[in-house]
């Protein structure tokens, strides 16, 4: 059966903290080092679908990867740009199923008026780099050793993407 793409619920949290999880658990994607609980992820889906869009990948209505936009930083004039992300069950990598996924909630953030999206990467990630890259992204930072997760000094990069509405038409 195909995969589809709809906006999360509430009630999808304990699936997206199960997938999220396992990057907290084992890899340096994520520099949470505590897991995340059903009722905390609940909490980060509502507080994202106010101003954001938070989306899910199914297959079978099983979600096998999220992505959602956010955020960027807390001052107002940051205002109209986001920070997006994407997270694939560690099960479903590496099958091309992250490009259209993020491409989705890419457009979609675009479409609520936020003019750019950027995507943080800790380094190294070459599913990452590659995924953001395809999409047009740009790479605009690389911040050496800024995390420590593992006892390892870990590199973040920040990947760009101007909202094509903004780059043809202006502010």
């Amino acid at each position: 059966m195909a995969e589809r793409i709809r906006r999360a619920t509430l009630a999808d949290a304990p699936r997206i903290a199960g997938i999220y999880n396992h990057y907290v658990d084992h890899t340096i994607i994520t520099f949470e080092e505590e897991r995340v609980t059903d009722d905390e992820m609940a909490s980060r889906i509502e507080n994202v679908l106010s101003t954001h869009d938070w989306l899910v990948l199914c297959r079978e209505d099983v979600i096998l990867g999220y992505a959602y936009g956010a955020r960027f930083r807390e001052r107002v004039a940051y205002r109209y740009t986001t920070e997006t992300t994407v997270y694939l069950d560690e099960a479903h990598c590496g099958r091309g199923l992250g490009a259209p996924l993020y491409r989705a909630i890419v457009d979609r953030v675009f479409e609520l008026g936020y003019r750019q999206a950027i995507g943080v990467i800790s380094l190294p990630n070459d599913g990452s780099v590659h995924v953001h890259e395809s999409l047009g992204f740009v790479k605009v930072a690389h911040y050496p050793r800024v995390g420590k997760k593992f006892g390892d000094w870990i590199d973040v990069g920040a990947w760009q993407l101007e909202n094509p509405a903004f780059v043809e038409h202006g502010p």
